[in-house]
This record gives C-alpha cells, sequence and structure tokens, in this order.
C-alpha cells in the first residue's frame, strides 16, 4: 500500500480491515509527514516492510513503536517506495500524489504484481514507459473512479465495440462561473469540493479542471483511445462516474455513490467483487442527473491535455510538474486562481521537446521534462496577486 496516510491508503486500509478473509497487508509507504498515524497503521496491520519517503521520519517512526511489540523492515529516502513496490506483492496499490509515483510504478509492474493504480501522473508523466514496463496485458486496473467505471463499462461489449470513452466531471465548486466571476477567488474557497473529500492538491486541480485533462491522458493511455475519442461531460452529482458509447449508439454507465471505496476495492480484488463495499444506490425518492458540456474558455485544460498528447509523449510531462508547483504557489497565496491554467496552457505550448530515437523517450528525458516545467512554473510564481489578469 502506497501512499498509506493519504486519503487514498486510509480508505484502501479501511476495506482490508472490513474483508481480512480476502486481504492483507503485505508493505506501507508514506512520505511521512504523519509518522503517527503510520505506527497505528503498522500496530493495526501489521506490514512486513514500512518505507517512509524523508529519512527524519523513519527515525520517529521507530520511536513511535517502541514497546508496541512490532518491528517491521523500515526503509527511508526517495526510492524506499519503490523498493517495497518491487517486492513482489499480489497487488500493488499505488495512491501516492504526484509525478513521484512513476518510479515505484514502473517497480511494481516490473515485478509482475498487478498494479492497483490510484497515482494517475504516472501514466501522466511516462504513460510510454508504463506501457512498456508491463509484463502481461491488463496488468494494470485502474483506481481513479472514472477509469474503474470505463473499466467496468467495457466489460459489456468488446473492445472493437467501443466507439467513445465519456469522462464525467463534478464541474469542482466553480461550475457555472465566468472566467470574470474568478477574479479574486481564494483557496479556501477553491478547496470546497461540493461532492468529493479528497486531497488539497487534488481539490485544486478538480476546480480548474486540470484534474480531468490528467484523467484524459491517463484514458489515452490505460484504454488505447486517441483523444478525439475520449469525451468530457459535466455531472454535478457525481452519480454516474462514466460511461462508454458503443457503435450501435448504445451508452453503458456505472453508476454509485461518489465513494472511493468501490472502486478502491476492485482495484484489489478484480474482476471479482466484494459484498457489501458501499451503501446502495436507492430510487424510492424522486431523482434527477444532469449533463453539461465542459465551458473551455473558462476551464482550458481539459483542451490543453489534448494538444498534449499530440505535441509529444513529453508534453504531458511538463503540464503534470508545473501544475504541481502552479497548485503549491497558489494555495500559498503567491499566485492567483486563474493564473494556474492561464500559466499552464502558456507552458506547455511553448515548450520544445529533444529529439529522441523511436516512440518512446527515456526515464531521463521524461526527468528533464519535468524538471523544465518545474523551473519554468516556479520562476512564473512571481506574478503579482493584484496584476495578474
Amino acid at each position: 500500500m502506497l501512499g498509506s496516510t493519504g486519503s487514498i491508503g486510509t480508505q484502501a486500509l479501511e476495506v482490508i480491515a472490513a474483508h481480512p478473509e480476502a486481504l492483507a497487508v503485505d508493505s506501507l509507504a508514506a512520505g511521512g509527514a504523519d509518522p503517527a498515524l503510520l505506527a497505528q497503521q503498522v500496530r493495526r496491520y501489521h506490514p512486513k516492510a514500512v518505507a517512509v519517503a524523508a529519512p527524519e521520519a523513519a527515525a520517529r517512526l521507530g520511536e513511535a513503536l517502541a514497546g508496541s511489540g512490532f518491528k517491521p523492515q523500515i526503509l527511508a529516502g526517495p526510492d524506499a517506495a519503490a523498493q517495497v513496490a518491487g517486492q513482489g506483492a499480489d497487488v500493488v496499490l499505488n495512491g501516492i500524489t504526484g509525478g513521484v509515483g512513476l518510479a515505484p510504478t514502473l517497480a511494481a509492474l516490473k515485478a509482475g504484481s498487478t498494479l492497483a493504480l490510484a497515482n494517475k501522473e504516472s501514466l501522466v508523466v511516462g504513460g510510454s514507459l508504463v506501457r512498456a514496463a508491463q509484463v502481461r496485458p491488463d496488468q494494470i486496473v485502474p483506481v481513479d473512479s472514472e477509469h474503474s467505471a470505463i473499466a467496468q463499462c467495457l466489460r459489456g461489449g468488446r473492445r472493437a465495440e467501443a466507439e467513445r470513452l465519456i469522462l464525467t466531471a463534478s464541474g469542482g465548486p466553480f461550475r457555472g462561473r465566468a472566467r470574470a466571476e474568478l477574479q479574486d477567488i481564494t483557496p479556501a474557497q477553491a478547496l470546497a469540493h461540493p461532492t468529493w473529500d479528497m486531497g488539497p492538491v487534488v481539490t485544486i486541480n478538480s476546480a480548474t479542471l486540470v484534474n480531468k485533462a490528467l484523467e484524459l491522458i491517463e484514458a489515452h493511455h490505460l484504454f488505447g483511445f486517441p483523444p478525439d475519442r475520449i469525451d468530457v461531460v459535466v455531472h454535478p452529482q457525481s452519480v454516474v462516474h462514466s460511461m462508454v458509447a458503443f457503435r450501435d449508439g448504445a451508452i453503458l454507465a456505472q453508476v454509485s455513490p461518489p465513494d472511493m471505496r468501490l472502486p478502491i476495492a476492485l482495484g484489489l480484488t478484480w474482476p471479482e467483487r466484494l459484498p457489501g463495499v458501499i451503501g446502495r444506490t436507492e430510487f424510492t425518492q424522486p431523482t434527477a442527473w444532469t449533463f453539461e458540456p465542459v465551458d473551455h474558455h473558462t476551464f482550458p485544460a481539459v483542451e490543453l491535455a489534448r494538444y498534449a498528447i499530440g505535441a509529444s509523449p513529453l508534453h504531458p510531462a511538463v503540464l503534470n510538474a508545473a501544475n504541481e508547483v502552479l497548485v503549491a504557489a497558489f494555495l500559498q497565496g503567491r499566485l492567483p486562481y486563474l493564473a494556474i491554467a492561464d500559466t499552464l496552457v502558456q507552458l506547455v505550448t511553448q515548450y520544445d521537446p529533444p529529439v529522441f530515437s523511436g516512440a518512446t523517450p527515456t526515464l531521463g528525458q521524461v526527468m528533464m521534462a519535468e524538471q523544465w516545467g518545474r523551473d519554468q512554473a516556479a520562476a512564473a510564481t512571481d506574478y503579482s496577486t493584484s496584476g495578474h489578469q
């Protein structure tokens, strides 16, 4: 379990605790910001190994476990998560946030583990590398609710019969607002998501629709559909998690309450379903679900994703890395809300990738593209919060 103290990780452990007859924890990995919670998880789930990214957190974890009787192997450092991911567990659930999740993803695939992938950045940053690392078909099981929904819907027909993928978006807290109404948005306003309880980075990405841009790139790599056959539609109720349109005109949708435990459980046991993971969707009261087109003028990220896929295999890495820096600056009050997407468009469209042989860049080239995106985004955070339009 990678990212065990985060939103995905804690919910995954709830699923595991509810189904001890089917699931057990082999190893845990976390950044190390919350050693007390990590120590609680060790005492409850008894992993053989624990990885922390921050070396100083290893000592604090050891102190928190003192006298508990539990002494797992503790690995520390930036490569620790990749080390435990490559140990050959039956399933590796990658719930890490950000581009740092790529190395553990590659390690899990090369070790032959089934990869339950919640770290969408792995495919966004290194999609071609991830595909090349797979040792068997269908080794990756998506955990994002949208991609889990698509995987479920694709089981309703032959892949060759599927015509379009339809990703649903909640629209975030600013759905329906014009660009002019978003000039003075604060981090607190952007973090107030109407339906999902997520970490701060993912929540801000939902507010800008960058999250949906990343998911479009992820869907392209997961399912092999070109970007012009992947649609995005706003569905504020967040009950229809995504859809697949087939060539005969039929559309299959996956419907469930907005609860991440369902796609997490499917990621752990795919294609089998565990009983009673979440509550039922009831129809005893009048219910209305609505769908709206994306306002691409106010939220340009989705179209930027289509551009990035077509531009080069490295453009998505620039998009993701730059966004991470810009979101951090916004949360710290150093960048206006609108400047996140505006600056992304500017940086991604001006990026000039190196020439590389073949269709697949090297890991080093991917990392260089990420660094370019971070460096350029860091320079852009000098914008005045009052002067940027």
